[in-house]
This record gives structure tokens, C-alpha cells and sequence, in this order.
């Protein structure tokens, strides 16, 4: 498996796993699929702000999962914080493929300076909960019944990894 950065010729596939995650899970809180367009302009968006866009890929060169994070809220005393999401492929649940992306992810957030990096999870999504556990994150928080989906009631699960020992923000 290869960990890289995502390019405009993984639009497709990232629009599959995106959409897939749509009809099929709780994973995203969208009801409505989206087109090539919109994720490329997701991508181009977050490149912008300075922001990464992965793709995992296994021997063949396919995209089995992809992995973004970007501002936690556009207010300035957020700026060290940020918020992601980690998707796999279907097929591809279960065997690492999110744990790469989401150490790769941690480890761009520390390296642009970032504090804090927060995950929103459906509270019901024992495996990302799991995960984000291997990885350190804790969890700190859970909203009920803030979410509709499928016809029931979600809730969201809030954890979060302080990515360094820092004291105080830069520059007081």
C-alpha cells in the first residue's frame, strides 16, 4: 500500500467511495450523491487552503481509501485546530488502510504546526472508534440525536488528539 497525495486523476475514485459512503453508512450525514464536479472542487478547495487531500493505494495503483482534514471552524482562535475524515472502499474495511491514512494525516498536521486535530464520529461506528483509540485520540464529547439518517436518530461522537506538547500558541 502506498500513502500519497491525492491528483485530479483520482477524482473517480474518490467519488465512488465518497457516494458509496453516502448511500450506504452513517459515516457521512449527506442523503444526496454527488458528481465528479463537486469532489474535484472539494479537492481544489482544500488545496488552497494549504490543506491535504490522500489517497491510499494498493499494488495495482487503485485507490482503496482517501483522507482529508481541514479547519475545525473558520474562526481565528481555531486556527491550530483542524477536524478530518478518513473513507475506505468498501472491500477494503478492516485491513489497515484507514490506520495509514489516518497516521499519515496525523503526521501533516504536525508538521504544519496544528495543536489539535479533531474527529466527529456516529457514535454507533464502533470500528472508526476503534481506530481513532490505536491512535491516541480520546474521546471527549458526544452530541444525541443531532444527526437524522436511514430513517433514525444519529449521534455524534466527538475525539481529539493534541498533536504536541506546546504550553501556550505561538506568539503568546
Amino acid at each position: 500500500m502506498e500513502i500519497r497525495d491525492a491528483d485530479e486523476g483520482d477524482v473517480e475514485a474518490i467519488l465512488a467511495i465518497y457516494n458509496d459512503a453516502v448511500a450506504r453508512t452513517t459515516a457521512i450525514w449527506n442523503e444526496v450523491e454527488v458528481d465528479a464536479a463537486n469532489r474535484s472542487a472539494w479537492m481544489a478547495d482544500r488545496r488552497r487552503a494549504g490543506y491535504p487531500v490522500l489517497v491510499a493505494t494498493d499494488a495495482a495503483g487503485g485507490v482503496s481509501g482517501y483522507a482529508s482534514f481541514g479547519d475545525y471552524r473558520a474562526f481565528d482562535g481555531y486556527r491550530h485546530t483542524v477536524e478530518h475524515s478518513v473513507y475506505v472502499r468498501a472491500d477494503r474495511r478492516g485491513v489497515g488502510v484507514g490506520e495509514a491514512l489516518l497516521s499519515a494525516l496525523i503526521a501533516r498536521a504536525r508538521a504544519r504546526g496544528k495543536h489539535v486535530m479533531v474527529a466527529a464520529i456516529e457514535a454507533g461506528n464502533s470500528g472508526s472508534i476503534r481506530l481513532h483509540e490505536k491512535l491516541g485520540f480520546e474521546r471527549v464529547g458526544l452530541l444525541g440525536q443531532v444527526g437524522a439518517k436511514f430513517g433514525r436518530w444519529l449521534d455524534l461522537a466527538f475525539m481529539q488528539l493534541v498533536l504536541d506538547g506546546r504550553p501556550a500558541p505561538p506568539g503568546g
